[in-house]
Formats: structure tokens, sequence, C-alpha cells
């Protein structure tokens, strides 16, 4: 059986997600009290469940301290779960609240002071979260359009199981780094396809830039040094029962250097588990 549980920050579109799994053939409940997780487990294994999805947050505020042990225990037992904690930044937060209007649920009612109150709230559900977003891979939605995330959650969990779930993922330091990298690695220092006009309009993924790149004894370098520090650092990560862990990758505008770099380092990280490459800012093009 496939288990997915979908879980993070109020407003970071637990929903959204939620829903693509239902579209992708999942049976979704929403709002499960982490009490009963090995129950529905039991019940659809007798039921011979190929996909199960489940959504937790703070609503069950009271039951969330003990969710990271009954994780850990589910695993323990053999069974794989999928945990995605999706993450959002506080100012985004702010801004789909005052756009729906809608109250948070650790949001207290009877305060002169909304916005402080709002962003009160925000913070008490971060540490209410933070040891399960330890456990689980990390999807930052601050600037993800719903397509943008429906594609995202279908993509994940595609792959195939296996123990260290590896994304490399590019992205522009002018739009913010992303909240979901475990590593960031700055290339802003690396030549500039850029300020060539013939390769301005081009990408990193494309054959010019990468010529051009290569031709570089300091992108070669760099190229280098991630790839050491990955084969120095991972085992241990593995060995600290990580599952996911996300390399980010960032330049000027997240269309060059950073791209290329995302492509060749998942090239070679292919045979260390389950690799997946993203570009944020590309992405979100094609969803625009």
């Amino acid at each position: 059986m496939q288990l997915v549980l979908i879980t993070g920050m109020s407003g970071s579109g637990k929903s959204v997600a939620l829903h693509a799994l239902e579209d992708a053939g999942f049976y979704c409940v929403d709002n499960l009290p982490p009490e009963l997780l090995e129950s529905l487990i039991e019940v659809e294994q007798m039921h011979r469940a190929e996909r199960v999805a489940v959504a937790m947050d703070v609503r069950s505020a009271e039951s969330l301290p003990a969710l990271p042990q009954r994780i850990r225990a589910i695993r323990a037992r053999g069974q794989a779960l999928t945990v995605l904690f999706l993450d959002t930044t506080t100012d985004t937060l702010v801004r789909r609240f005052s756009e729906t209007r809608r109250m948070h649920p650790l949001s207290l009612k009877d305060t002169q002071d909304r916005r402080r109150a709002l962003v009160d709230a925000i913070e008490l559900e971060r540490e209410l979260l933070s040891e399960l977003r330890e456990l689980a891979l990390v999807l930052d939605t601050s600037q993800l359009k719903a397509s943008h995330l429906r594609s995202e959650i279908k993509a994940l969990l595609h792959r195939a199981p296996a123990p260290l779930t590896l994304v490399f993922e590019s992205f522009a330091f002018k739009r913010g780094i992303p909240m979901d990298a475990d590593f960031v690695f700055d290339v802003r220092m690396l030549p500039n396809p850029h300020y060539e006009p013939e390769l301005r309009a081009l990408t990193g993924r494309d054959a010019p830039v990468a010529q051009y790149l290569q031709a570089e004894p300091e992108v070669t370098e760099m190229e280098q040094h991630i790839q050491g520090f990955l084969e120095r650092w991972l085992p241990r990560m593995v060995a600290n029962h990580r599952s996911y862990v996300t390399v980010a990758i960032g330049c000027t505008g997240g269309q060059h250097r950073s791209v290329y770099l995302t492509e060749r380092l998942g090239q070679r990280f292919a045979g260390h588990g389950t690799v997946q490459i993203r570009h944020r800012e590309l992405d979100a093009l094609k969803h625009d």
C-alpha cells in the first residue's frame, strides 16, 4: 500500500495537494486525528487498498507531539510512509489569510491587532510542527500556483520508494531562498551567460549554454566541490535516518548557471536513491 501523510502550515496548500492525490486515485482522509492513523492503516490493509492519503495539521494540536513517534513506529513495522510537509513564508501566509478572510486555527478572536495575532499564530504553528517537519519531504509553496503545486505533488509520488529522496532545485536569489532547502549553494560568482547576447534567452538546459559553462574552469571546480561535499555527508544523513534531502543551487535569475549545475548534479547522483530535479523559476513560467 502506498501511504502518504500530508501536513504543513495552515494556508500552504494542503487541500490542493489532497485533491491532486484524489484525482490520482488515492483514497483521501482530511483532518484525521493522529490517534486513528494506525487503525486506518489496519483497515485499509485489510481491504487491500493500494493508495491512501491522509491530511493532518495543527487542528489536532493536542495530539501532534506524539505524531513523529507514531510515524517512526509505522515505518519500523515495514509500512512505507511518505510524509509531505508544505511550507510557506510568513508574509505569504499573512497575505493569503487576509485575502480569504479566514481565521487561522490558532488565532485568538478577542484581539485588537489582528495582523500581529495572525503572525503570532503562524510562528506558534511553526514551533508545534518543527519535529514533524524533520521527518518529511518539504515543499515550499510560497511561489507556486495551484496548478504548479498539483503537478509537483503528482511528480513526487510517482517516484519509486527508496531509502533516500534527493532533490536538486535551482532558484533565483532575487526571488528568495527556497524554504524547503537543506543545503544552499550560491553560484552567483561564476561567469554569467546572461551577458552573452546569443545566450541570454536560453537556459542552462540548452546545449549552447552548457558548452559555454563547461569551458569555464571555475564552473567545473564548483561542480566538483558540491559533489564532493554531498558524497561526504549524504551517507551520514542516511545513517541518521534522513529520508529526504533538498539541495538548492541559486544564481541571480535562476535561468542559466543554477539550472546547468542542478542538471549536472542530478545526473551525477542518479544512483543515490530517488533523484528529482526542480527548476523553480523555469517551472513557474510553465504554469503562468
